[in-house]
C-alpha cells in the first residue's frame, strides 16, 4: 500500500510523539532552570505534561493538513472521527474518582482482603491489584484504573516510606492488571470492544477464552511482586483517613453514583446520552456537596484529550499496521501485537486487525497480544493516562519515567503472555 503525503506526515508526527512521550522528564528538568511562574516555565512544564501530548502534536498535525489541502480540510477530517471513547473515558474518570465510589471500592477490598492468609497490609495491597482490575470487566477498565489508582496513591504512593522501586513495580503491575482485567466480559476492555460485535464474540466466549486466564496471571503477578516487597507491606494496615471536613457518605448517596456509573456504562456507545447522564450526575455532588470532594473534570479532559489526540493520529496509521498484521503467523501475531500495543494504543491495534481477514486462532492471538502488552507504556491502552495523571506527582518533580514504567511493567506482561498462551480455551 502507498502512503498519502498526509498518511507519511501523520506517521512521522506519530513518532515523534511518542519519542516525546519518552522526553517528558527531560522537559521537567528544563522548566526548573527558570523563574517560578515564568513563561519558560509554565512552557517547559506543559511540554512534561503526558496527557497533552498527542493532543499537542495532533494539532500540529491539524495545522499542516490545513497547509497542504486547504481550511476545510482539517474539519472534514475531525468530523469523520469518533471520539466517543475520549469522552467516555472522560466522563467515568470524573464519576469513579467520586468520594463515594471509591468509600465503596476500599470497603469491598477491605472485606475481600481479611480473608487473604496474608499480614494485613500484604493483603489489602494484594487484593486491591487483583480486585480493582477484575472490577474494570464489570464498571469498565477507565473506571477500575481510575478506583485502584486513588485508593493505592492514598494508602502506599503518599507514604514516604515507600521506596520508589516498589512504586514502579507497582504502577507497572496496576498497568498490566487493569489491561487483561477488563477480559471476563465483552463490553469493559476498548481493544475487546472494538471487535466483539463484528467476531460474535459474548460473554461466555470472553469469560472462556480470557477472562479465567487474566484472573491467574493478576493473582500470580500480584502475589510474586507483594512478597518481593514484604518488607514495605509487613505489619499491620489502617486506611489512610479522608477528608475530615466531609461527612461519611450515605449508603442512598453511594446508590445514586452507582446507578450514574450503570447508566453511563450502558450508553458507553452514545455520546449524547452519557454526556447529559454527566451534567445531571455534576448537579447531584453539588446538591450532596457535604458527602463529596471535588469532582476531578481537569484531570479527567486531560486524559480525554490524550486519547483524543491518539485518535487523530492513530487512525492515519492504517497504511503500515493493516499489511503487517495481516502478513504474520499466529505466534508471530501474538508476540508482534504484544510489542506494537507498547507504541500504538490497543484498541487501534485490534480495530485495524478487524479490517483484515482472519482465522479464529489468529483473532485471538491478536486480542491476546493487545492486552497482554496494554501496560508496557502510557500509551498502550486507553485507561493508563488516568493512572498515570493519578499516581504521577508521587514520583518526584520528574514525574513517571517511561523506561521505568516499562521495567515495572515486563513481569507482570511475561506472567500474562504465558497465561494465554498455556492454558486452555474453556468452553
Amino acid at each position: 500500500m502507498n502512503p498519502t503525503t498526509i498518511q507519511v506526515v501523520a506517521t512521522a508526527i506519530f513518532a515523534i510523539a511518542i519519542i516525546h512521550t519518552f522526553l517528558v522528564s527531560k522537559f521537567a528538568a528544563i522548566a526548573h532552570h527558570y523563574p517560578e511562574g515564568s513563561m519558560g516555565e509554565n512552557f517547559w512544564h506543559f511540554m512534561a505534561e503526558v496527557e497533552a501530548v498527542f493532543g499537542m502534536w495532533a494539532f500540529v498535525f491539524l495545522m499542516i493538513m490545513m497547509a497542504l489541502s486547504g481550511v476545510s480540510a482539517p474539519v472534514t477530517y475531525l468530523e469523520s472521527m469518533n471520539f466517543t471513547e475520549p469522552g467516555f473515558v472522560f466522563v467515568i474518570m470524573a464519576m469513579a474518582g467520586t468520594r463515594p465510589v471509591i468509600k465503596l471500592a476500599e470497603k469491598i477490598i477491605v472485606m475481600i482482603s481479611k480473608l487473604i492468609p496474608l499480614p494485613r497490609k500484604m493483603a489489602f495491597y494484594f487484593t486491591a491489584l487483583v480486585v480493582g482490575p477484575l472490577l474494570g470487566s464489570f464498571i469498565t477498565e477507565p473506571a477500575a484504573m481510575t478506583v485502584t489508582a486513588i485508593i493505592l496513591l492514598k494508602n502506599f504512593f503518599s507514604n514516604k516510606e515507600m521506596s520508589t522501586k516498589f512504586k514502579y513495580a507497582t504502577i507497572g503491575l496496576l498497568f498490566v492488571n487493569v489491561s487483561i482485567g477488563g477480559t471476563l466480559t465483552h463490553f469493559a476492555a476498548p481493544p475487546v470492544l472494538m471487535v466483539a460485535g463484528k467476531w460474535g464474540w459474548g460473554m461466555a466466549y470472553m469469560a472462556g477464552a480470557f477472562g479465567y486466564k487474566a484472573a491467574i496471571a493478576c493473582i500470580i503477578s500480584a502475589i510474586v511482586i507483594a512478597f518481593m516487597f514484604k518488607k514495605e507491606l509487613a505489619g499491620d494496615f489502617q486506611l489512610r483517613p479522608d477528608n475530615g471536613t466531609k461527612m461519611l457518605p450515605p449508603v442512598w448517596v453511594t446508590f445514586i453514583h452507582v446507578v450514574f456509573l450503570a447508566l453511563v456504562v450502558l450508553s458507553a456507545h452514545h455520546m449524547v446520552v452519557f454526556m447529559g447522564l454527566f451534567l445531571f450526575f455534576l448537579g447531584f455532588t453539588t446538591v450532596t456537596s457535604e458527602f463529596q470532594d471535588e469532582v476531578q473534570v481537569k484531570a479527567s479532559l486531560m486524559v480525554g484529550f490524550f486519547l483524543a489526540g491518539l485518535i487523530v493520529l492513530g487512525s492515519e496509521q492504517k497504511w503500515w499496521l493493516q499489511p503487517l498484521i495481516s502478513g504474520m503467523s499466529d505466534q508471530v501475531l501474538y508476540f508482534g501485537s504484544t510489542a506494537l500495543t507498547g507504541i500504538t494504543d490497543n484498541a487501534a491495534l485490534t480495530y485495524l486487525g478487524s479490517l483484515v481477514e482472519l482465522t479464529d486462532s489468529a483473532k485471538y492471538f491478536l486480542v491476546a497480544g493487545a492486552v497482554t502488552g496494554g501496560g508496557l507504556t502510557v500509551i498502550a491502552n486507553a485507561p493508563n493516562p488516568a493512572g498515570y495523571g493519578i499516581l504521577k506527582d508521587s514520583f518526584g518533580a520528574d514525574g513517571i519515567s517511561p523506561l521505568g514504567l516499562l521495567k515495572g511493567a515486563l513481569f507482570p506482561t511475561f506472567i500474562a503472555i504465558l497465561c494465554f498462551e498455556l492454558l486452555p480455551t474453556l468452553g
